[in-house]
């Protein structure tokens, strides 16, 4: 039996022990790697340590550890408020504004997992607080980054534009967006459907006014410290099991409903302006600057720590360590695999199929499989290059054969193993995170198994290009 067989086994074997004993898959991983870099891969620690995702590390203790101190000042309350005005009080259009939102921020340049880091700790606040499936909210957050996620100006678009010319292939940079935003959209509108999004429209609109004495808007019975006579919310959506919601959300929900001096008070404090200033120093920082979000963020939290200890004293603590830790075990295996090269070796056995149009499908699902544990950009370089062979001899168009690939290797981002997922579950408040990572991973699954045989049939089967 070859090593890359070896390899793949042992990674079939982590996820089967993972998922039936209660056992962190990260540890599990990071043993992985130590017994097949040593005994198979012959690497040293070096070697396997290659792999260690120590900037998404960084990434998800950073952007974590700031919104725990955002939650614990009330900063991520007043911006659910705010969030709600916007909308004149429809819960349902949040889920589509924080689409947009992250759609806009990748089109105009922002890397993927940068703007689903700014935006995703708040999108999930929301969700938590009106009883929202936090699978939907953070789909949609994922699925708007990748919707503009190509377009001609931003990071993957140009990689893969660039990776086209290099290998003098026809392009077309506004199919390729086009592709993506479409293919994107269509997933959130289902995710919408079938996760509670039209319960979210049957509940209407909440009220967003001016509680008096509070100088602050009301929703739902929120009144603040001065005792407003806000409208009482609506009871939290219901999505149904296996959608996501947890029973903690609901709780909270049917508490702040019936009991409306418990609601936080949402009045801008100092410490919550200043939040707020970091929260919008992050965005710059990573988009005008292009500064790293990972360390942007844990310097803005110990400048609000050092201003604020009581506020902060718990945030260490908040940090979701335990995704941390899957993530990065899961993926320093995968670093692993593509030291002693198996992912190269599964992209070149496609390639040689010599049957154009199944290499095609085989190498939209290796592309959709590895993504979802690795990076999207480095797996588009990768196997890009090894579609030439038979995209040179036209009996695939290169435009389309591109583009699925490239749709099919970032649409499955929802999952907990890619940076994406992981700031989505990391960024989750009141949550059954161990229920929720089961239910991105099963959420991914789907996506991995569907959308590349969907964008094949649409895309590379008609030829285009």
């Amino acid at each position: 039996m070859s090593s890359e067989l070896i390899s793949i086994l042992v990674l079939v074997v982590v996820f089967v022990i993972a998922t039936t004993r209660s056992i962190n898959m990260g540890a599990l991983a990071f043993a992985a790697a130590f017994a097949v870099g040593e005994l198979v891969a012959d690497l040293d620690a070096d070697g396997i340590f290659a792999g260690f995702p120590g900037d998404l590390f960084v990434v998800l203790v950073g952007v974590t550890y700031l919104f725990a101190i955002a939650r614990a000042n009330g900063t991520t309350d007043w911006l659910v408020h705010a969030a709600i005005r916007l909308v004149r009080g429809r819960v349902a259009l949040i889920p589509w504004v924080m689409f947009a939102i992250t759609g806009a921020l990748t089109a105009i340049g922002a890397v993927s997992p940068a703007a689903v880091a700014i935006v995703a700790p708040v999108a999930l606040s929301f969700a938590s607080r009106y009883g929202i499936s936090p699978l939907l909210m953070g789909a949609m957050v994922v699925h708007g980054a990748q919707a503009g996620g190509f377009s001609p100006i931003s990071i993957y678009g140009s990689i893969v534009n660039g990776i086209v010319e290099r290998e003098k292939l026809p392009g077309n940079e506004l199919a390729l967006f086009l592709a993506s935003l479409l293919v994107n959209l269509v997933i959130a509108g289902v995710v919408f459907v079938l996760f509670g999004g039209l319960k979210l429209w049957t509940q209407g609109a909440v009220a967003t006014e001016t509680g008096p004495g509070t100088g602050t808007e009301t929703e739902g019975g929120d009144s603040g410290s001065s005792g407003g006579t806000g409208k009482p919310r609506p009871e939290p959506n219901g999505t149904g099991s296996g959608t996501g919601t947890s029973p903690a959300p609901t709780t909270i929900a049917t508490v702040t409903a019936t009991q409306p001096d418990t609601v936080p008070d949402i009045r801008l404090t100092p410490a919550r302006i200043t939040t707020l200033v970091a929260l919008v120093a992050l965005v710059v920082a990573v988009l005008a600057f292009d500064l790293d979000a990972g360390l942007t963020a844990i310097t803005l939290a110990v400048v609000l720590s050092a201003a604020w200890p009581e506020d902060s004293k718990k945030a260490v603590g908040q940090i979701a360590w335990p995704t941390v830790l899957v993530i990065c075990g899961v993926l320093t295996y995968v670093g692993v695999l593509e030291e002693m090269g198996t992912i190269t070796w599964a992209g070149e056995g496609v390639s040689d199929i010599g049957v154009p149009l199944l290499s095609a499908v085989l190498l939209c699902y290796i592309g959709a499989l590895v993504s979802a544990f690795a990076s999207s950009v480095g797996i588009m370089g990768a196997l890009i290059p090894l579609a030439v062979p038979f995209l040179a001899e036209g009996d695939v168009g290169a435009v389309g054969m591109v583009a699925a690939f490239a749709v099919s290797a970032t649409v499955v981002d929802v999952s907990p193993f890619s940076t994406n997922g992981a700031l989505v579950l990391a960024a989750a408040p009141d949550v059954d995170r161990e229920r929720f990572f089961k239910q991105l991973m099963v959420y991914g699954g789907i996506v991995v198994a569907a959308v590349p045989a969907v964008v094949w049939l649409v895309l590379v089967v008609p030829g285009w290009g």
